[in-house]
């Protein structure tokens, strides 16, 4: 019987700062459109927009748009999970005698949503032009990897404790994938990338344009 630990998630640290910077600056984008009114700030905007600040945007161009953010990740969870690992039956133990080992193993799961599956049928503006909502595609899981050069022995059934210096078999790789990919959906990563990507477009749209978004 395999035993499993989990221990985590340890969010990716560096992405989420990236993201933070990126959801910061089109909020803030949003904004000076939204505020830019006429004149030459205004025509500096809606160059920078794309389209015409006042003008009305129609469904198939928002869709367009969206659809160009393609397979958008928005959510990383690093992670790590023990599990029971062994030799495969072609490879024989190493010079301990070690034929079995519980293995701290390190990943990373990525999520996000596939912008180009977003539908006409999902976009709707209100009468006027000025309000949008918005109905994303489901979030799904993109990846879920190892970290191999992070792997490490914690305990042994036979022999003293030795850094492991041979790569996973291909069971307990697979158990350590899908461990690391069972937590991650476990600890929310789904709906994480869906509240993320919301914010996103949303700042997308506010800088389009639209004065009331609603995106889910």
């Amino acid at each position: 019987m395999t035993t499993q630990y989990y221990s985590g998630p340890n969010y990716g640290g560096r992405f989420l700062g990236f993201l933070l910077a990126m959801l910061l600056g089109a909020a803030g984008f949003a904004v000076f459109v939204r505020h830019a009114g006429t004149g030459r700030v205004g025509r500096i905007a809606a160059r920078i927009a794309g389209y015409a600040v006042n003008g009305d945007i129609s469904v198939p161009a928002v869709v367009v748009r969206i659809q160009q953010l393609n397979r958008l990740q928005t959510a990383v969870y690093s992670l790590q999970t023990v599990v029971e690992g062994g030799h495969s039956p072609a490879t024989p133990p190493d010079a301990t005698g070690v034929d079995s080992a519980l293995l701290q193993v390190h990943g990373k799961s990525v999520a996000g949503i596939d912008m180009a599956r977003l539908t006409p049928e999902d976009v709707r503006i209100d009468a006027g032009g000025r309000g949008i909502h918005v109905t994303l595609p489901p979030a799904q899981l993109f990846s879920s990897t190892l970290d191999s050069p992070n792997t490490r022995v914690l305990a042994r059934s036979t022999g003293l404790p030795v850094p492991l210096i041979q790569p996973l078999d291909n069971g307990t790789r697979a158990k350590a994938q899908n461990q690391i990919q069972q937590t991650a959906l476990a600890e929310g990563i789904l709906d994480a990338a869906r509240t993320n990507a919301c914010t996103m477009v949303a700042a997308l749209l506010y800088a389009l344009g639209f004065q009331r978004v609603d995106v889910t």
